[in-house]
């Protein structure tokens, strides 16, 4: 953790990037005031924590923005090669209608094989290594796709093919472990576990009643199983114990002009579905690059339910029938997800019991 008042190759190295892309007038090997504020502005521009401290996520972030595509040529090595110039090659193919997965910023063996498909396309050599020579074909190239479309079309082919039915789903649940949100998150959890077996869907959830993975496991075991979503389930703390309401958050970056088609779409229909349904205060739906949402394979939201640190909140949240309520908006909201215009209804209208009469089950 780097901090105000640190001072060092380390800092210079960072304020050097800062002031590379606008963030601060000049590189300092102190960490000033001026350099928080820098760093609250760049972690606010890339959807990270706005601490104004430079943690372990923040000083990669730093690391992979000093990065244009055109700097180094990108291929899959150990460790991995991730930066703002993979991000940009995954943009710039995606509008061209290859496809290299999710724009995460990450050089996997997804990139390497759109990059394949785009040298066989131009007649360069197919060797899944963005040098020289593809860049220059990259960039001369016209988009004829623009927008994202290619990503949204296919999203949206599959989610047709696998019709509305949730009982081939699978969908990983996973509970705060923090200590004075764990029991209230584990119970929850198992109350929408129990409503999604109910309609046959294949549920996990990420940690047990006393277990508490790391957040690299929880991102390793839902990749694992092959999930169609992640919900993460928490609660948010504010030194005034007036901030209150909900948020969603899914994968984003304004920076890039990317996210997750399927987790904002996903992140709207909970946000709306359970400010419908409660009186929580709506604090929205937010575009985040935080790891859980940027690694995860699936698309993936997270929900901040509340805030313990307000009274009125924390109320609610040891009530079992409020709980009772999250649970069942957020099973509505994951089969409205899937549904067609034509079947959807109203927000806050539907209920289980109208899924199950309506046969939206195997």
């Amino acid at each position: 953790m780097i901090k105000p008042g640190d001072h060092g190759d380390v800092v210079t190295d960072v304020t050097n990037t800062l002031h590379r892309l606008g963030f601060i007038a000049k590189a300092s090997e102190t960490f000033s005031d001026e350099v928080g504020q820098a760093v609250r502005a760049f972690q606010q521009e890339r959807g990270l924590s706005v601490t104004g401290l430079i943690d372990e996520t923040t000083q990669v972030a730093i690391n992979e923005a000093r990065w244009k595509l055109g700097d180094r040529s990108l291929k899959v090595s150990e460790p991995t090669m991730r930066g703002d110039d993979v991000a940009s090659l995954q943009s710039r193919l995606i509008e061209m209608g290859f496809n290299p997965g999710r724009v995460d910023g990450i050089y996997g063996s997804r990139s390497e094989a759109a990059v394949k498909d785009f040298q066989k396309s131009v007649g360069a050599k197919v060797d899944g290594i963005c040098g020289p020579a593809t860049v220059i074909a990259l960039m001369r190239l016209l988009r004829t796709v623009t927008g994202g479309a290619p990503a949204l079309l296919r999203d949206q082919a599959s989610r047709e093919k696998r019709g509305p039915a949730l009982a081939d789903k699978v969908i990983v649940l996973d509970p705060s472990s923090s200590a004075d949100i764990a029991e209230f998150t584990f119970d929850l959890a198992q109350k929408i576990e129990g409503r999604l077996i109910a309609l046959g869907v294949s549920v996990f959830l990420t940690r047990g009643l006393t277990t508490a993975p790391s957040e690299d496991e929880r991102i390793a075991f839902t990749n694992n199983t092959s999930a169609d979503l992640l919900i993460s389930l928490s609660v948010d703390r504010n030194s005034s114990g007036a901030a209150n309401g909900l948020a969603t958050y899914f994968y984003g970056s304004e920076t890039h002009g990317i996210h997750s088609i399927v987790g904002e779409k996903f992140a709207t229909i909970v946000q709306r579905e359970l400010i419908a349904r409660t009186d929580l205060s709506n604090n929205r739906t937010h575009a985040k690059t935080w790891n859980l949402l940027r690694l995860t394979k699936a698309p993936a939201v997270m929900l901040d339910i509340g805030y313990i640190s307000n009274p009125k909140d924390s109320s609610r949240l040891a009530d079992p029938n409020f709980r009772d309520v999250i649970a069942e908006g957020l099973v509505v909201a994951i089969q409205r997800m899937y549904l067609s215009a034509e079947q959807d209804a109203k927000t806050g209208t539907l209920r289980l019991e109208d899924l199950r009469r309506a046969g939206i089950r195997k």
